[in-house]
């Protein structure tokens, strides 16, 4: 299993690729998932052969090409340069119940976001190397099903993030049977919820600590695409706020009903929890607890042969 640096977001937050590598090599990582800090050949070419000497493979996190594609392009063949064979991108930054107030303000969001996949998708096609579309707390698994059967390229596909969607009231193991047909590359996490009066808490727990089956998410990914590696994203942090019983949550979801809300909750109270609380910790028991939770899920994985 490999690493993503997003894993690192809290305390760490690695600045270089290579030093991230070496890093996780030091975990017993198979690869890592990540931006790149330069895109000089120099450094590309000490990237490529680094990882190729330790046998770990090379993702790359790049920014979606909302308005000038020629970033994004370089992006792309700097990517290639560095030997990874797919580049993760995302619609959106944040949560789709925090950043959107309007369904005309959503649809908006949904129209530019389609343009830039088309813009992602001509340069993917170009450059001959595929872009994975990541469930960023943004697209339903319904949605995004839709985006990626209309534009039906061997250069677009999905980065699937096992635990996002729960945010949007997806059941999380559809979404993965859902998607694992489309997925180019992964985010493996597991999660652990817990109740307030808005709705509920959600956070990522290391693995087989949660609610998530991840040996089945894996499963279900390895037998649909056998190629796409598994990738951890362990994010150490406060739980987030899914304020799903408020009226503004649902102003971007005119097409949801209460049978989603009742059985996420039904799954809510089952598995409900106390969630660990890090940002009232100081700085180096953050930097320690991040690194611990890490290295758990790198071990689960190893012991578990994921």
């Amino acid at each position: 299993m490999g690493i993503a640096s997003t894993s690192y977001m809290t305390a760490w937050k690695p600045k270089d690729t290579y030093e991230f590598l070496e890093h996780c090599a030091n975990l017993g990582a198979g690869g890592i998932q990540a931006p790149l800090t330069s895109i000089q050949p120099e450094y590309l070419k000490r990237l490529r052969t680094r990882a190729e000497q330790l046998g770990m493979y090379v993702e790359v996190m790049a920014g979606f090409p909302k308005q000038d594609a020629s970033v994004f392009e370089q992006s792309l063949i700097a990517a290639k340069a560095a030997g990874a064979t797919v580049v993760r991108i995302g619609a959106l930054s944040g949560r789709r119940y925090e950043a959107f107030t309007s369904l005309k303000s959503w649809n908006l969001f949904v129209a530019e976001s389609k343009t830039g996949i088309e813009r992602a998708l001509a340069v993917a096609s170009r450059q001959r190397i595929p872009v994975a579309l990541e469930n960023h707390k943004d697209w339903t698994v319904d949605e995004l099903l839709a985006i990626l059967r209309q534009y039906d390229s061997e250069y677009l596909g999905v980065l699937l993030d096992s635990g996002n969607n729960i945010a949007l009231l997806d059941d999380p193991m559809q979404v993965v049977r859902s998607l694992a047909p489309y997925t180019l590359a992964t985010h493996i996490k597991d999660m652990g919820v817990e109740e307030y009066p808005d709705g509920f808490l959600l956070a990522e727990v290391p693995l087989g600590e949660g609610i998530l089956d991840i040996k089945e998410v894996c499963s279900v990914i390895s037998k649909a695409r056998p190629q796409t590696r598994l990738t951890l994203e362990m994010i150490t942090r406060d739980p987030l706020k899914i304020p799903c019983l408020t009226s503004e949550y649902w102003i971007t979801f005119p097409d949801r009903s209460g049978p989603v809300l009742a059985q996420t909750l039904r799954m809510i109270r089952k598995n409900a929890t106390k969630l660990p609380r890090v940002l009232s910790l100081p700085p180096s028991a953050q930097l320690a607890l991040e690194e611990a939770n890490v290295k758990r899920c790198i071990q689960y994985a190893r012991i578990a042969g994921l």
